[in-house]
């Protein structure tokens, strides 16, 4: 694949390499990037902080493990779901600060409560989902990962983990009736 003779030689040094590669890869990369952190500024950044790190870390990759653009594309995953986690823990800081210095009104307690009873809710209802149907959903709705993604990780065949997830989605709406 043409990816990976452009890795190797950008492993080099080779600059004009980079440029090739770059042009091959920023569109998938930033297509996998906008899926997972969503907000196109932010993808934006993470891109090129991923095609920074293509840069610099090229001497890494080792083509008996796999493709360079499975590499390449896994940076990025990685490198998103980082950014998407570093968001997650700043707005939780900011929240339990916000908390620690304002007085809560009455609505926002009730709201509070409410959506603890939601979780609550989500979590017995997933529950009640089969093995397989449970951690496709999981890893696609809470840890950010694609169907593909999902069923590389539950080394099963795409087509199944999509059936397990719309047989997953579909009993959770069921279960779940008018909470959601």
């Amino acid at each position: 694949m043409e990816a990976d003779r452009l890795l190797v030689r950008v492993a080099g040094g080779d600059q004009r390499a980079f440029e090739e590669l770059y042009a091959l890869v920023s569109g998938p990369v930033f297509g996998l990037v906008r899926r997972v952190v969503r907000d196109p500024a932010q993808s934006e950044e993470v891109a090129q902080e991923v095609l920074l790190e293509l840069w610099r870390s090229a001497g890494r990759f080792d083509p008996g493990r796999g493709s360079a653009m499975s590499w390449i594309l896994t940076l990025a995953h990685r490198r998103a779901v980082d950014r998407v986690r570093s968001a997650r823990a700043a707005t939780e800081r900011e929240q339990r600060e916000g908390r620690r210095n304002h007085h809560t009104a009455f609505d926002q307690v009730a709201e509070e409560v409410e959506a603890g009873l939601e979780r609550q809710w989500v979590r017995h209802c997933l529950e009640k989902l089969t093995t397989l149907q449970r951690e496709s959903v999981t890893l696609a709705y809470y840890d950010g990962y694609t169907y593909r993604e999902v069923a590389e990780r539950l080394s099963l065949p795409l087509g199944t983990v999509k059936t397990r997830m719309r047989d997953g989605l579909t009993r959770l709406r069921e279960c779940l009736g008018g909470v959601a």
